[in-house]
C-alpha cells in the first residue's frame, strides 16, 4: 500500500516543515519534569500558538487551522522529523480538547479551548486512584452535589503533569450509593483551589513526571461539570478513545524512532553477534510503517462520520508493545552501554535509549493497562455487556 498526497496537502506538509526548520529550538530543552523545563515546554506552546500550529484541526475561531485529520498526520510526520519539543500539554491538546469538541457546551469551548491552545492552562489527567488504576469503574473520589458545586474528596494518583499543571480532568463518584460505571460525573477543575494537596512521585529517574492529588473538601461549580451528571462514563470512554485509539501516539513518533533504531543498527553492526537483532529491528521498522497506514484508515474513516469504537484498545496494546520491543532492541544493540543516562559521562549521543526504555516500560500500563484492554476486546467479540 502506497500514500498518495493531494497537491493541497504536499503544500501544508512544505508549510509546516518551513516552519518547524526556522523555530524548533536549536538546543533541546530541558526535561517537563523540571520546573525549568516546564517552562521553557510552556514557552515553546506560546511559539507554536503564534504561528497556528498548536492545534491544527481545531476550528480557527478556537485557534486552530480547521485542516482535516489527515493534513494532522502529515502535520506530526514533520514535527516528528523536526525534533520539536515533546507537547507539554498533550492532555489538554490531545485528549481533553477532542471530548470537548465533542460533549462540552459551546461556554465551555470558548473558555477552555483557547487558553489550552496557547500554553495558557496547561491540564492534568486525574484518573487512576489507590485501589482503582486502569480499572476506572472502581473509582470511589467522590463529588457530591451542594446547591450550585460539587464537594470533593477523595485522593487521585499517577496524575501526569499534575506537579506543574494548572487545571485537571477527572472522573468523581457523584452518586455514593451507585457502582461501577454508573453514577460517575465528568468534572474540570483548577488545581490551585483550596482543599487540594499535590505530593510529586518520582520516576526511575528521579524526576517527578506524576503526582498524587489529595481532595479535601474542595468546592467546584458544577458550570465545570463536562456531560450530564451520572453520565460520565461515556465522556471519559470518548477521551480513552482518543488516548488509546489515535490521537495520543502519532505514527510520526513510531517513525522516527525507527529510523533512529535502523541508525543505531548501522552504526553498532560490527558489534552484533546475535543475528537475531537484525531481524527485531526489520520487524520494528515494519511494524512502526503498519501502525501507520493503520491509524490514516481510522482518520480516513473518521472523515467519513464514524467513530473509534471498542478497536482503540487493539491500537493501544499495538503502539505500546512496539514502543516497549523496539526501545528493548535498543538496549540489546547496545550491550553494557545502553545502562549510560542522558547526559552522562560517555553517554554521548546514545543516552536518549535508556531514557526512551524506561518510559516505554510504561506504555503497557497507562492508558489504560493492556490486560484491561484484552478483557475490552474479548467482552466485545463475545458479545457480553458492560
Amino acid at each position: 500500500m502506497r500514500l498518495e498526497y493531494t497537491e493541497r496537502q504536499n503544500k501544508f506538509r512544505a508549510e509546516i516543515r518551513e516552519w518547524l526548520a526556522a523555530n524548533v529550538p536549536k538546543q533541546p530543552l530541558q526535561s517537563f519534569d523540571t520546573e525549568e523545563g516546564f517552562r521553557q515546554h510552556r514557552e515553546w506552546e506560546h511559539k507554536l500558538n503564534g504561528g497556528r500550529w498548536s492545534a491544527v484541526t481545531w476550528p480557527e475561531h478556537l485557534g486552530g487551522r480547521g485542516v482535516d485529520l489527515i493534513e494532522w498526520l502529515i502535520f506530526e510526520e514533520e514535527y516528528w522529523r523536526a525534533g520539536a519539543p515533546l507537547r507539554v500539554n498533550q492532555n489538554g491538546i490531545f485528549l481533553l480538547a477532542p471530548t470537548l469538541m465533542e460533549y462540552g457546551t459551546e461556554e465551555q469551548k470558548k473558555r477552555f479551548l483557547p487558553r489550552m491552545a496557547a500554553g495558557d492552562d496547561i491540564w492534568a489527567q486525574g484518573w487512576s486512584e489507590p485501589g482503582a488504576g486502569s480499572d476506572m469503574a472502581a473509582i470511589r473520589c467522590k463529588a457530591i452535589r451542594d446547591g450550585d458545586h460539587y464537594v470533593i474528596n477523595g485522593q487521585k494518583t499517577w496524575s501526569t503533569r499534575a506537579v506543574w499543571a494548572d487545571w485537571l480532568f477527572g472522573l468523581f463518584r457523584s452518586d455514593p450509593d451507585s457502582v461501577r460505571h454508573h453514577g460517575l460525573t465528568f468534572v474540570l477543575l483548577p488545581l490551585d483551589l483550596p482543599g487540594i494537596t499535590i505530593r510529586p512521585i518520582k520516576q526511575l529517574n528521579g524526576l517527578p513526571g506524576f503526582a498524587e492529588i489529595f481532595f479535601d473538601n474542595v468546592r467546584v461549580p458544577v458550570e465545570n461539570r463536562m456531560g450530564e451528571e451520572g453520565q460520565g462514563w461515556n465522556v471519559a470512554m470518548a477521551t480513552a478513545g482518543f488516548e488509546r485509539g489515535l490521537m495520543l501516539r502519532s505514527p510520526g513518533r513510531f517513525q522516527q524512532t525507527a529510523k533512529a533504531l535502523v541508525d543505531l543498527y548501522k552504526a553498532e553492526e560490527k558489534n552484533v553477534d546475535d543475528c537475531s537483532l537484525r531481524d527485531a529491528v526489520v520487524k520494528s521498522w515494519m511494524d512502526a510503517e503498519a501502525y501507520t497506514l493503520a491509524t490514516y484508515a481510522t482518520a480516513g474513516r473518521l472523515r467519513k462520520g464514524e467513530h473509534i469504537g471498542p478497536e482503540a484498545s487493539t491500537n493501544k496494546i499495538f503502539w505500546s508493545e512496539l514502543d516497549l520491543s523496539m526501545h528493548e532492541t535498543a538496549m540489546r544493540l547496545l550491550g553494557p552501554r545502553a545502562e549510560l543516562m542522558e547526559g552522562s559521562p560517555d553517554g554521548g549521543n546514545i543516552g536518549h535509549w535508556l531514557e526512551g526504555f524506561l518510559f516505554a516500560q510504561a506504555g503497557p500500563i497507562y492508558a489504560g493497562s493492556n490486560e484491561i484492554q484484552r478483557n475490552i476486546i474479548a467482552e466485545r467479540m463475545l458479545g457480553l455487556p458492560r
